[in-house]
């Protein structure tokens, strides 16, 4: 069983020699309230470690002079021109296509 994390607040790279083990899992689901089982705190505590494994990665790559995003939807992709293509076969698109009426592709109804 490892040692309880003595400082929450430490930065995660101050953390990266800790182990969340079973015993970690079991009482936080125990404090939280939920049923845990033996099986899945183990599968929990080894996804965690593995999470916390690349953030341990992650924090050690450079990002001097990068600017951080508040939401990774500020990082928009160029998009290209919306340019007709004439290589593009219609007839050949179209034979394999699960539908087809007049020209044009059948999609089902997503919104009722």
């Amino acid at each position: 069983m490892t040692t309880p994390i003595q400082n929450p607040q430490a930065p995660i790279g101050d953390l990266r020699d800790d182990k969340i083990c079973t015993a970690d899992i079991l009482e936080v689901a125990k404090l939280s309230r939920l049923a845990v089982d033996e099986e899945t705190a183990q599968n929990f505590a080894e996804d965690i470690d593995k999470i916390l494994a690349m953030m341990h990665t992650l924090s050690s790559v450079d990002t001097e002079g990068l600017t951080p995003l508040a939401n990774v939807h500020e990082a928009a992709q160029e998009l290209r021109a919306d340019i007709p293509n004439p290589n593009i076969d219609r007839e050949l698109n179209q034979s394999i296509a699960p539908a087809v009426e007049q020209g044009l592709y059948l999609v089902p109804q997503v919104i009722e």
